[in-house]
């Protein structure tokens, strides 16, 4: 199956049925603490935040989603346009098939064209890396101008994917290598997995520049494949992803898990839906949030849709912060919480001896 049609299957498998993971985030079991007298008005809170050394409105990033078909191309203008409008970082897709392919490049081109300002975040996958070099890194950044480049891992897709290649050996050393080709930040993402403290400390002393944890919760990329599988008669892939399903990190552990292992920037992604969801997250440590589902069928529509989604965030963020009393995005991280359940049992197991974070 050539790339660009697996790129079509992905988008419109996400858009017409139900694969989201059974089991949730966890931030279920993040409670922040009400203050009934916040001793601030709302107009008093300020959403900026730092990352990478921009400065946005929030602290929010529109998650890389597609590429490399013709489809994408609406879609990631529409994401371009509405990420420089709105002031936060935008990702596109994996890059692979707009270097394979040199023909769907304009997919990709389409968010700087739409965005000439944005901060985007270019994406190519560690196997790539492995396979091919550390130049398709540096070709990603160069396809868009990116401002950072996202390196994707994405070992139980590949394993499950009916065309997919699972090649990790060395990868370390590729980042290093790749950390000093490229004059941009390197960001270490999963898609859906969530990012253990064994792998950020792994790639923070090559020097990786920030990590999106992408845990589980949201999106289940292992049943978008099964269900390509299965549509492909590949009975044996299918199969094999059915036990793997509920595979993963929940991304409230993932995130807790990174922001202990690193002093660098953690990104909370991985089924996060409101602004909410985003203060829990910072709470727990998280220097951004990203989100990808929330944006994708605005993103098919318009860029008003796309800009409405993002206020709509923005009023729910705020709400949070005033009603724990936080001034600004920093005063939320230090927000009172109670970490509860399952998520307690994890990091009393896995975070290091009187992490800040429980």
């Amino acid at each position: 199956m050539s790339i660009e049609a697996r790129k079509s299957d992905h988008i419109k498998i996400s858009l017409e049925k139900d694969v989201s993971y059974r089991k949730s985030t966890w931030l279920e079991y993040v409670e922040l603490v009400h203050q009934a007298a916040p001793e601030i008005d709302p107009e008093d809170i300020q959403t900026e935040t730092i990352f990478l050394g921009r400065r946005f409105s929030h602290p929010f990033i529109i998650e890389s989603m597609t590429g490399g078909t013709a489809e994408a191309e609406r879609i990631n203008a529409n994401l371009g346009e509405a990420a420089a409008v709105f002031k936060v970082p935008m990702g596109v897709g994996s890059q692979r098939a707009g270097i394979a392919k040199p023909e769907t490049v304009y997919t990709f081109r389409a968010a700087r064209e739409h965005g000439p300002d944005a901060f985007l975040i270019g994406n190519i996958g560690a196997v790539q890396l492995v396979e091919n070099g550390v130049e398709m890194g540096v070709k990603a950044v160069e396809m868009i101008e990116a401002d950072a480049l996202a390196v994707h891992l994405n070992p139980l897709q590949e394993i499950v994917q009916p065309d997919g290649k699972a090649r990790f050996r060395n990868l370390s050393k590729i980042l290093e290598k790749l950390r000093n080709e490229l004059s941009v930040p390197i960001i270490l993402k999963e898609i859906g997995c969530g990012l253990s403290r064994e792998v950020v400390a792994m790639a923070d002393e090559v020097g990786v520049d920030a990590f999106d944890v992408a845990g589980s919760g949201g999106t289940n990329w292992t049943m978008i494949e099964m269900i390509r599988a299965e549509e492909m008669r590949d009975i044996e892939k299918k199969a094999l992803a059915e036990v793997f399903l509920e595979w993963g990190i929940p991304t409230a552990a993932a995130v807790m898990e990174a922001v202990d292992a690193t002093t660098k920037p953690v990104i909370a992604s991985g089924g996060l839906r409101t602004g909410l969801d985003a203060a829990k997250a910072i709470a727990l440590g998280a220097s951004m949030t990203g989100l990808a589902r929330p944006f994708l069928e605005p993103a098919t529509k318009s860029v008003e849709d796309v800009l409405a989604t993002l206020r709509r965030l923005s009023n729910q963020l705020k709400t949070s912060m005033f009603l724990t009393g936080c001034r600004s995005v920093d005063e939320l991280k230090l927000a009172p919480k109670v970490v509860l359940g399952p998520l307690k049992e994890w990091a009393v197991q896995r975070l290091s001896h009187g992490s800040r974070q429980t």
